[in-house]
Formats: C-alpha cells, structure tokens, sequence
C-alpha cells in the first residue's frame, strides 16, 4: 500500500511539474504574440526619423471616412446608394411575389371557396380581407428588407459602421443624446423594430430610451413607397417631364432628412425634458477594415433580422385585413361603418390637410405601412360608389398605372396640400404595430410604450395642421 500512494504521488507530482511547463510554455507564447501585435501597430503609428512614411490603406482610408469635409458627404452618398439599391431592387423580387400571391394564388383561392360553396361573408373575410392584406405586407415588406439589412450588416462588417458612429457622435452628443444611436437610427431606415431592437448597443438606460423613442422618425421600408408614389404623382407632374425624376426624389430625400432633423430636435427636448440627465461618455474603437463575410452576413440578416420581423408584421397584419373588409362590408342603416368613421373624421382631416379616408386608412392599416395605399384606394372608391377601379367593398387594391392612381386620388378630393400632408404625416406618424410591440418587449415598460406611440402621432397632428394653415394663408384653399 506505502508502494503504491508512492507511485500516485510521483504520477501527482509528475501532472504538475507538466502542468507547469505548458503553462509556462503558454504564457510565453502568449508574451510573444502581444509584443509581437504591439511592435505592428508601432510600426503602423510611428514614423522613425530616419524613414519614409509607409503606405497604410487603413490610415488613408480614415483620412477620407472620418474627414470633417468629406465625411458627412462620403456618409450621405454611400446611404443614398443604399437606399436607391433597395428600392430599386426591391421592385422585381415584389413584382415577382405580388405575381405569384396576388395575381396567381389570390384567384384560385376565390375559385376554390366558389367551387365548394363558401358563404360569401366568410370567403371575403378569410381570402378578401385576411389573405388579402397578408400577401400584400409579404410582397411589399420582404424583399427591401432581405436588401438592406445584409448591405447593412456588410457595412457593419466592413468596418464602416463605427467610423460613421465617430462621424455624428459630436451632433448627437449636443442633442443630449448618444453617439451609438447613429447607428440604430440608420438601421430604423431598414425598419424601424429592427431599429428599436439595434439600440441595444446603447448601455444608458436614459440614451437608449431617447433612441426607441425617436427612431421612429427614420422612414422605414414601408413607408419609401408611400413617399415615392405620392411625390410621382402630386410633385414630379408639377415640372416638365426631363426634371420629374428628379424633382421627386428630391422630395423624398427632403422627407427622409426632416426626419433626421426631428430626431436631432426631438432628442434635444426629451434630454431636457423628461428624460434629463447627463451625456454619457464612451470609448469607440475603430477596428481595421476586413473583408465582409459575404454568406455569413446574408444568413445572418435573414435569420436574425429579417424573418423575425416579418413574422410579427404577418401576426399583426391578420387582424388587420380582417378589420378592412369588415368594416368595408358591415353595413348600418345603408352605410358601411367605414364611411360613418370617414364622415366623423372629415372635419379634422381637412383642418390638417388630410380628409377622412386618409385618416381612417390609417387606422386600421397600423399593423403595417405597407398597406396604406391600397387601403386608401379602396376607401376612396367606397366613398365615391359607382367607380370601375377596384374588385369590390373591402378588397385592397393597386392601378396599373400612374396616371390612373392620380386620376382616382384626384375624384376624392386630393390636392396637392393633401400630397404634402400625406408625405409629411406618413414620416412622423406613430409607429407601426410590429414596432410598438417591439417598443414593449424593449423597454418593458407600458408608460415609455404609449410614450413611443403617441408623441409621434401628437407632432404629426400639429406638424401638418401649422403646414395646412399657412398653405391656406398663402393660396387660399386646399
């Protein structure tokens, strides 16, 4: 037994004297390789008197990014180019999906209920009204997201994205907010829960609370289509047909930098009103460039970004389509109960440029931006009865043509104050179902949720009601 814990006691002893010896082997490496990384980054940061400045595509490439006279330019060209890529990429994967939902499943769904005797009242609720504003958030929401969350993220991976944080920290820090939120804010313009969910990055609970908050003044996804179709048809026309393009994009341009105007202000305000406290300091590191992982990042955005966000829009749009073709469709002492709620908010939609059909779109398209328009159109063709547009109460639909959507807008009393009014209330706006819920799920909290939701909406109200009078001060009626 004496012989045997002797042995156990050399095995014991002969572990740790091993053990020792990776462990100090380990340890060395370990030294080698930091003054190893440290000796690279001297030699990239310090110029010896005796030699020439060295090439160094990081340094020249941050004398350019983070420049105070090519930075912000550099910052609004590559955005633009992003955005354009969005929504111009968009347009096929959204033809090709509204093909295939719309114009293909759509029909052979009212076939089926048609063929197997389906009441009426069931068939318009389940194919007309919940299928129906469903397929039209997939169609529309989907592709600009699978687009702009992986440019995105690959700019995030590149490198850029904390130089662009460098960029604006010194605005945002002056709004009382913080730097971080540039990039939260930059992300809202994908979509605006994907936004409220990148405000992570932020560790004051106070600053994080000024970005949910006013993230919702980036114009998201869903609301570029509103913007451009609007500003095609009410603003575009208003020049020769050489500078409409041109002209209208300018307009959304001029939307979407308003809404970074508010953003400044409003954050301004709540960090002295009722989010006051002081501007928290942070460290921000700026890694070296890096090629992007191409299929990483494109797993990464879909998985993580993309479909989380458009399940929740799916769930909230369900309920939604089911309340458009009901209220389109029940009907009380000869009028359907949408045409009572547009005759009740006529009067404050004409006192801020708006008209009831507008409003009340908006009301029940809350789930999701993206239905709007055909929500719209479809009230405007209720309310003036008798039209060949559409297929029927309560079934959202779009014209194939400009000029057709200009010629409908026009019979329900639009102007151009009503284009503007509409462009100015769709930016500011309270947010879309998915992102209050987002909102909530963040914060935890109802208070900073209604908070979130309301003052939007409130601002959007006075916004367009101050623009409404002074365009009827100046040219009389709208």
């Amino acid at each position: 037994m004496a012989e045997l814990a002797l042995k156990e006691q050399d095995i014991l002893q002969t572990a740790e004297d091993l053990r020792w010896e990776v462990g100090q082997e380990f340890h060395e490496k370990l030294m080698e390789n930091i003054y190893a990384e440290a000796a690279q980054l001297a030699d990239r940061a310090v110029t010896r008197p005796y030699e020439q400045p060295r090439f160094d595509l990081d340094r020249t490439i941050d004398r350019l990014v983070t420049s105070r006279l090519w930075g912000f330019p550099l910052m609004f060209l590559l955005f633009t180019l992003i955005f354009w890529l969005t929504i111009t990429g968009a347009n096929y994967p959204s033809q090709f999906l509204a093909t295939i939902l719309l114009d293909t499943i759509y029909p052979l769904l009212n076939e089926g209920a048609a063929a197997i005797g389906m009441p009426w009242w069931l068939s318009g609720l389940l194919i007309d009204g919940i299928y129906l504003a469903t397929a039209w958030v997939v169609s529309v929401m989907l592709p600009p997201m699978a687009i702009f969350f992986p440019l995105f993220t690959l700019l995030e991976d590149f490198g850029y994205l904390p130089r662009m944080a460098f960029n604006l920290d010194n605005i945002f820090r002056k709004s009382g907010a913080h730097g971080k939120q540039s990039l939260s804010m930059m992300m809202g313009f994908g979509c605006n829960a994907a936004g409220i969910i990148s405000t992570r990055i932020i560790d004051s609970p106070r600053e994080r609370l000024i970005a949910i908050i006013t993230n919702n003044f980036a114009l998201c996804n869903g609301r570029w289509p509103t913007q451009i179709l609007i500003a095609t048809l009410f603003i575009g026309v208003l020049v020769p047909t050489y500078l409409a393009g041109v002209i209208s994009a300018l307009a959304v341009v001029g939307i979407a930098m308003l809404g970074v105007f508010l953003t400044f202000a409003i954050s301004w305000g709540l960090s002295r009103t009722m989010l006051q406290g002081e501007v928290s300091t942070f460290s921000l590191e700026l890694p070296p460039y890096r090629p992007p992982r191409f299929w990483q990042t494109i797993y990464t955005s879909i998985i993580d970004r993309t479909l989380p966000v458009l399940w929740r829009a799916i769930l909230f749009a369900i309920p939604a389509g089911a309340v458009i073709w009901l209220i389109s469709n029940i009907t009380i002492g000869g009028a359907s109960i949408a045409e009572y709620m547009i005759n009740f908010l006529n009067p404050l939609g004409f006192l801020i440029g708006l008209n009831g059909v507008i409003l009340v779109a908006y009301i029940v398209a809350i789930p999701a931006n993206e239905i709007v328009v055909p929500t719209i159109l479809m009230l405007t063709v209720l309310v003036l009865g008798g039209s060949s547009n559409g297929a029927g109460a309560g079934v959202m639909f779009e014209l194939e043509s400009a000029a057709e959507t200009r010629a409908l807008l026009s019979a329900g009393g639009w102007t151009l104050l009503t284009a503007i009014s509409v462009m100015l209330f769709s930016l500011i706006h309270n947010p879309c179902s998915t992102t209050i819920y987002t909102i909530f799920k963040e914060t935890g909290s109802k208070k900073w949720t209604a908070v979130s939701a309301l003052l939007p909406l409130a601002l959007g109200f006075i916004v367009t009601f101050v623009v409404a009078q002074i365009w009827r001060l100046l040219f009389g009626a709208g």
